[in-house]
């Protein structure tokens, strides 16, 4: 009969995924996560096969929170264009806030293993495809409703908000206030 485990898996895997976040996959020894778990290495295996197996649990744990957070915000009611903005907003406001600025674990994950890792490069695809269908309604929202132009490519223009997300993400960790975010964000709106 084997020992009952020693420790809640759940909060293994969160506090896994904020020592990823803040250090990234290739800089996150197996002794960071057993010092942040508080769990022997044997158990760290035994619970996850692999330092990648729980990358990969990680990912999935940051889209269905942090990720599914921002879809939840862009799908509220109100002004499609007033949405977007404050989701934009809140973007930066979580970036700028946050001292060790992190950004986004699936932009940097996409930086740091694109095509390297075939499990995580397919998990970020998949968090970037939801979070482009979730801007695409959005601006078809704003179409039926005459906030946006019914003459726009909806597709286009939630391929563009997503790569407008994403460089947020990144401008977000090197800048030194909100300006220049502001100033993205503003023309993005202005544009539709």
């Amino acid at each position: 009969m084997g020992r009952p485990k020693q420790f809640d898996p759940d909060a293994a895997v969160e506090q896994a995924m904020q020592v990823f976040w803040r250090k990234g996959y290739a800089a996150t020894t197996p002794q960071d996560l057993v010092d942040a778990l508080g769990i022997g290495k044997g158990s760290l295996y035994n619970a996850f096969g692999s330092k990648h197996a729980l990358f990969e649990r990680a990912l999935v744990r940051y889209r269905d929170g942090q990720a599914q957070a921002l879809i939840d915000l862009l799908e509220q009611s109100g002004s499609v264009k007033g949405r977007l903005r404050d989701a934009l907003r809140l973007l930066v406001e979580l970036d700028l806030g946050d001292p060790d600025r992190r950004g986004c674990l699936a932009v940097n994950t996409a930086a740091e293993r694109a095509m390297t890792d075939e499990a995580a490069t397919e998990l970020v695809r998949r968090m970037f495809d939801r979070t482009e269908g979730a801007f695409r309604a959005l601006i078809e929202e704003g179409q039926r409703a005459g906030e946006v132009a019914s003459d726009r490519d909806a597709r286009a223009i939630g391929s563009q908000l997503l790569a407008t997300a994403v460089g947020l993400r990144l401008l977000a960790r090197v800048a030194e206030g909100p300006d220049r975010l502001s100033r993205v964000i503003d023309a993005t709106i202005d544009s539709l």
